[in-house]
């Protein structure tokens, strides 16, 4: 074999090796391509997915112009124009239901009961200042007995307006857009948003955190909500956490006030196991944490998508557990009936005149 034959011959094994070399790269590439059209397509499924969990209710169209005043966050002197794309930081209200459903096998395993039909069995008014770095909770006893106003129904006409009802009465007559009008009817406070979770939906979210810590003062035994537990720390996974929010028997008096002290503990322990837990580098458990926290949740049209939901989120990094206060409305037992109560004068008043500063 001559050199020249020798020297063909290795180029030839040399154009070989590249064209195997080229055709293998090719391959990676395609199927590097490929990857990344699968994922982008996860991607906005997974956001399709999750835009389309929630359900909203037009509260704004359906009551209108007749409500209290919006509050207006005026900039201080000379402080710097906030730019067009940056996050909102004025004053919020948002009314927070948990809808408690009594119908379904599943919502009958967690302790629902055996009526049918919902009833919203935990009412906060969240109050975020201006800057979103504090905020007051204030839970409204569902056994209070408030003036109820007439509100407009979805199918047309409107309800009776009664005087002495169940604050939570108005969303089992008239659903959110009814809870709201009757929160600002009591509290004299617009409300900017409706944020309602099922109580099924509440423990599949607190699943996918991973738990909540919650320390208890004394011990729990009530067969009603299927909880046992001893006084001290305990680590809850969503079932148990979900028992601990609806336990009244055998706490206190029995009445809804025990229960509220309960389910306050249960919101400052959710907000700390969420601060806690780094979900942007877990992309699995942050999408099981946003459909569980969607797949229940209705809301008014102005937090019905995934990027308004997001937004709300992002204006509220600084917000910690810490900075979060927790209070009940001033109430005493009513006059006329010893399982109810009403707003006690002038507390409850001042309490809500605080929040409109």
């Amino acid at each position: 074999m001559t050199r020249h034959e020798d020297q063909g011959d290795a180029g030839g094994r040399a154009g070989g090796g590249a064209g195997r070399r080229s055709r293998a790269l090719k391959a990676a590439g395609l199927a590097l391509a490929g990857v990344l059209v699968l994922g982008v397509a996860t991607t906005g499924w997974a956001y399709w997915h999750l835009n389309h969990n929630i359900t909203s209710v037009d509260i704004d169209g359906a009551l209108g112009d007749d409500r209290p005043a919006r509050v207006l966050t005026t900039p201080s002197a000379g402080a710097p124009a906030t730019p067009a794309a940056a996050l909102p930081d004025g004053a919020l209200n948002i009314l927070v239901l948990g809808s408690d459903s009594r119908s379904g096998k599943a919502d009958k395993a967690l302790g629902g009961g055996d009526s049918s039909g919902a009833r919203s069995d935990t009412a906060m008014v969240v109050h975020i200042e201006a800057g979103r770095h504090k905020a007051t909770v204030v839970s409204i006893p569902r056994d209070t007995l408030v003036p109820r106003p007439s509100c407009p129904l979805a199918s047309g006409g409107s309800t009776a307006p009664a005087y002495q009802a169940m604050f939570n009465s108005a969303y089992a007559v008239g659903g959110p857009v009814c809870a709201v009008k009757t929160a600002e009817s009591v509290t004299g406070i617009r409300m900017d948003h409706y944020l309602e979770i099922d109580f099924s939906g509440f423990a599949k979210l607190v699943d996918a955190l991973g738990g909540v810590d919650v320390t208890t003062g004394q011990d729990i035994d009530d067969d009603k909500s299927h909880l046992h537990l001893k006084a001290g720390s305990h680590h809850l996974d969503g079932t148990q956490a979900l028992a601990l929010a609806r336990t009244r028997h055998g706490i206190g008096d029995g009445s809804d006030l025990g229960r509220i002290g309960l389910q306050q503990k249960l919101v400052k322990a959710l907000l700390e196991q969420m601060a806690a837990t780094d979900l942007l580098t877990d992309p699995t458990r942050l999408y099981r944490v946003a459909d569980a926290a969607t797949g229940t949740l209705t809301t008014d049209t102005g937090l019905d998508s995934l990027g308004e939901l997001t937004k709300l989120g992002q204006s509220l990094k600084h917000l910690t557990a810490d900075e979060v206060s927790t209070v009940t409305m001033p109430v005493m037992t009513a006059p006329s009936d010893p399982n109810r109560v009403v707003a006690r004068q002038p507390a409850a008043d001042e309490l809500w005149a605080s929040l409109r500063r």
